[in-house]
């Protein structure tokens, strides 16, 4: 078994007897489940606490790069990817499969796993896409202040409920059809929100920023699609090991593609330069770097965490919330004006956020009274993402 801390992130749920013989068993043990449920919640805490805060620190360490004197795109879209290296002593000691039977509620839904072909054909397929994605939002960091670059990816959440539709049948009800417009909206409002004072960009450049900006959400929602159908519809696995190849290898993938990009275009011939010349000097040229990279990893277990644990969606809407916090701390750091309408566009996007949750606390209440009424005791959050495709 895993021995490291992170191994409470990703431990199996604990199965529940159904057998005649132990059919009271649930009864007999009421703090089997009560256990199992609290767990479950930590698990949510802990993958949101990694979501934040390697989100907002990475976000703000991006743009700290290009405001002292940073100026390349290709290494600014490597670090996003190439922190994997301190994922792989976790990916080397995790279990390749559950030890024991009881370990899975899936077991008897899978009949194939897919082959190395079509692993590597994901893998090939995800990074590359991670990597233009990538570049995508470094465009969009680059040309954009911080605060108006946080808000405008809260359209995320829009392009992932659309993909997620397709490829999950995601249902939408009047809340979160509410969430998807309010902050579609919030981040729409953004566009004529272009002040010269605040922005070193030309008015032409700052277009390019945005267009980009939405361009790389839009690929960031389909991505977390895509990532769940492969865990639900193809991996069907339900380990830690898993999860962290989902990161690791796609991630190996994009860093080729970046590097190939970063030396056929020269750009790594600046470097010495750009170090140089670096406001706060070399040491925290170099850091600031490696702390991006880190930053991004820590975001990349959260987010691929809350994925397998309960869907793109959610994973994608606590993501959204940290649209306050980037911007707030923009304000302290670079000073980056709040304005009446970012104002407005935040405050629409945390009433789209409040949407959706409480669509999800309607949805468990409703869920947990029918399984009371067929005499299930486990919350319907608690039940896997994997077992949940299975069962579609």
């Amino acid at each position: 078994m895993l021995t490291t801390p992170l191994n409470v992130l990703f431990a199996g749920e604990e199965a529940k007897a159904k057998t005649p013989e132990n059919g009271n068993a649930n009864h007999q043990h009421p703090t089997v489940s009560q256990l199992t449920r609290y767990k479950w919640w930590l698990q949510m805490a802990i993958f949101t606490v990694f979501v934040l805060a390697g989100q907002s620190v990475a976000t703000l360490l991006g743009r700290l790069y290009f405001d002292k004197g940073g100026k390349g795109k290709w290494i600014s879209t490597l670090v996003q990817v190439a922190g994997f290296p301190v994922l792989l002593p976790l990916l080397l000691i995790s279990p390749t499969k559950k030890n024991h039977p009881s370990e899975t509620l899936i077991t008897p839904y899978i009949k194939k796993q897919p082959s190395l072909l079509t692993l590597v054909t994901i893998y090939l397929l995800f990074g590359v896409f991670l990597g233009a994605n990538c570049m995508l939002y470094t465009i969009g960091l680059l040309y954009l202040p911080v605060s108006t670059y946080s808000l405008i990816c809260a359209s995320q959440l829009g392009f992932n409920a659309f993909f997620s539709f397709f490829l999950n049948a995601q249902k939408f009800t009047p809340l979160i059809i509410n969430s998807l417009f309010l902050l579609t909206i919030s981040s729409t409002l953004l566009v004529f929100n272009n002040d010269p004072s605040e922005s070193t960009a030309s008015k032409s450049k700052y277009a390019i920023g945005f267009v980009c900006t939405v361009g790389a959400s839009a690929g960031y929602g389909l991505l977390l699609a895509v990532t769940q159908f492969a865990f639900t519809r193809i991996l069907k696995i339900e380990t830690i090991r898993v999860v962290f190849e989902m990161i690791i290898y796609p991630s190996v993938v994009a860093a080729c593609a970046i590097l190939v990009g970063l030396f056929a275009s020269g750009e790594w011939k600046t470097y010495k330069n750009e170090m140089e010349v670096f406001e706060l000097g070399k040491v925290s040229y170099v850091m600031t770097l490696v702390w991006i990279a880190i930053a991004w990893q820590v975001f990349s277990i959260g987010c691929v965490g809350l994925i397998f644990k309960v869907s793109s969606l959610f994973s994608n809407v606590i993501s959204t919330l940290g649209l306050p916090i980037v911007p707030s701390l923009a304000v302290v750091f670079f000073h980056d004006k709040m304005d009446g309408v970012k104002v407005v566009s935040m405050l629409l996007g945390i009433w789209g956020f409040g949407s959706y949750i409480y669509q999800h606390y309607l949805d468990d209440l409703k869920l947990k009274a029918e399984g009371k009424k067929l005499g299930n005791k486990e919350s319907p959050s608690e039940v896997s993402l994997v077992e949940r495709g299975q069962l579609v």
